[in-house]
């Protein structure tokens, strides 16, 4: 039986953080804030010190559209970092830092697999270097502040039925999605309505994963909007007098967080926005930081290519200037199958016909990312041990037909060097001149900018929204916020609104049921579906899994 990847993980020999980081990037003792001997933040003093080295190349991994059956779209991260590596480019990959919503919950962990994985793994997945829990004490501090400031006079005349802030706790947790705060009585505050998000929808990791520095992350949490007076005024969190305090719990977290992979090659992993929920990347100054350091920099962006990198290319990369050089579109077999109807229990089984007819949203994607993007793009398929030549054959055959190239890799099985033929392809489109551009405008009003994502990369035939919710995104064009980006969430199992419409849907609508206001991360969230800003646990969640064995070692994570 093969040893599981948290026994693969436990049994790597990992270098000391200090001795990689000054070996593999020159970078001296003092410019590390140690925790432990295997991962360490990199000072924000040192981070300012690189600002005039030139940039490496921006490598984008994306995926197709998530399936139970898995893709692999991190573990492919690793691997191309490390195959990079290993053909003598100097590369560091970029990740988001693991959320103990999914680990504890359906998706597991989320440091790769297999050989292809960011090391310590336990430590990744379980608390790390507590960034999270600074994010919720900010949140929480200025959900605290609200109901003080209203309990004590309500001198800016807070209308508390219009109060917008909500608490976050980082784990899935149903039952915390809608309640009533205040109960009790007088000494208990007003009684309202509230509700609690899970961290990573929180608008303190937005603005935490944009920010570019100290005084930038206070400056946009001031900025936050958490309720409106009487008379329909905004109310900011520097009304309020607890944005200084917001970043003093903020200060530590922001400086980036340096591990390594299997491969003993330099990994950051920093900030961790769903992409179903939130813009999905990894911080604006861990991406930076990375090409100041390296030749390549390979990093992802969350779920599906019309999720995650579309956030990637128009908030991320729109407020930050990032360009990415080439992008890596991650699919398998199995996944396409499925897109094709097959169920899970039969995957397993060669189907061509399946696999041909899933191949439409794999070329959904390649177009989203090659037309739409600008980005040359190779596809890189996850090989399994149950993928047949046949199937192969036919992926090969279709997908060389759309002009995009095609690699197998086995980064799974066999690290880096299962990668390679996929490094070599991505250093080639690498030099290829840039078409980078964005789907829309900034000057493009707010249900312009909605109707060019749901029509030109969801494939829509239209978008529609309450009367109450048009008003809204109205109100917040008359308001001045017309030129900010949108944030769109939405299922990540579909093109679609509905999880259950597989492959390359047509003609489905977007409905938007619900506008939230970031004024400091300065974008606008248009929820659509029934996608919830709070997951619940599965009826078997991960949680049950994870344990610890008679010697004090953690067994069941993966």
């Amino acid at each position: 039986m093969p040893a599981s990847d948290i026994e693969i993980a436990q049994q790597a020999q990992l270098l000391r953080i200090t001795d990689l980081a000054r070996d593999r990037l020159g970078i001296a003792d003092e410019h590390l804030v140690p925790y432990g001997h295997h991962k360490a933040k990199l000072s924000l003093a040192y981070i300012d010190s690189l600002k005039d080295r030139p940039d490496g190349k921006l490598i984008l991994v994306t995926a197709i559209s998530p399936t139970p059956a898995g893709e692999g779209k991190t573990t492919t991260t690793v691997g191309l970092g490390d195959a990079l590596n290993r053909i003598g480019r100097k590369t560091i990959i970029a990740l988001r830092e693991p959320s103990l919503g999914p680990v504890f919950g359906m998706k597991g962990g989320a440091a790769g697999g297999g050989h292809a994985q960011v090391v310590p793994m336990e430590d990744i997945n379980l608390h790390f270097t507590g960034d999270f829990n600074a994010i919720a004490l900010a949140n929480n501090l200025l959900a605290a502040a609200i109901d003080n400031h209203v309990h004590h006079g309500n001198a800016l005349g807070i209308d508390v039925r219009r109060i917008s802030w909500k608490r976050v706790i980082d784990m899935n947790d149903r039952a915390l999605r809608q309640l009533t705060v205040g109960l009790g009585g007088p000494g208990n505050g007003y009684p309202r309505e509230d509700g609690f998000d899970i961290v990573v929808a929180s608008e303190v990791m937005a603005i935490f994963c944009l920010a570019t520095s100290l005084a930038d992350l206070k400056q946009r949490l001031g900025n936050i909007v958490v309720a409106s007076t009487r008379d329909k005024q905004p109310v900011r969190a520097r009304d309020l007098k607890v944005h200084g305090a917001m970043t003093v719990l903020l200060k530590d977290a922001l400086a980036p967080n340096l591990v390594q992979t299997l491969e003993n090659n330099p990994a950051i992993l920093h900030g961790g926005p769903f992409a179903n929920i939130a813009h999905g990347c990894n911080s604006v100054l861990a991406t930076k930081t990375a090409l100041k350091l390296a030749d390549y920099v390979v990093t992802e962006a969350g779920f599906g290519a019309d999720l995650g990198a579309e956030k990637f290319v128009d908030i991320k990369c729109r407020k930050s200037g990032l360009k990415p050089a080439a992008a890596v579109i991650v699919a398998t077999v199995r996944a396409l199958k499925y897109h094709g109807g097959v169920d899970l229990a039969d995957l397993n089984r060669e189907n061509l016909p399946a696999l041909a007819k899933g191949l439409a949203n794999l070329e959904r994607h390649v177009e989203n990312v090659t037309e739409r993007y600008g980005l040359p793009c190779v596809v890189s398929i996850n090989q399994f041990s149950a993928d047949t030549k046949a199937e192969i054959e036919l992926l090969r055959e279709r997908v060389g037909a759309w002009g995009v190239p095609v690699r197998l890799a086995r980064h799974w099985a066999d690290g880096g060097a299962g990668a390679v033929e996929v490094a070599e392809e991505v250093v080639r489109l690498a030099e290829a001149p840039s078409r980078f551009r964005f789907v829309y405008d900034d000057a493009d009003p707010l249900w312009d900018k909605l109707r060019k994502v749901a029509l030109r990369i969801y494939g829509a035939a239209d978008v529609s929204a309450a009367a109450d919710v048009r008003a809204q995104i109205q109100q917040l064009q008359d308001a001045g916020y017309g030129h900010y980006p949108i944030c769109i969430a939405k299922t990540q199992y579909s093109f679609s609104t509905d999880a259950k419409l597989r492959g390359a849907p047509t003609d489905h609508v977007i409905t938007v049921r619900e506008v939230r206001l970031a004024a400091g991360a300065e974008f606008i969230v248009m929820i659509c579906g029934d996608i919830m800003t709070m997951p619940g646990l599965p009826k078997v969640p991960s949680a049950e899994q994870i344990d610890l064995d008679d010697e004090g070692r953690v067994v069941g994570l993966f």
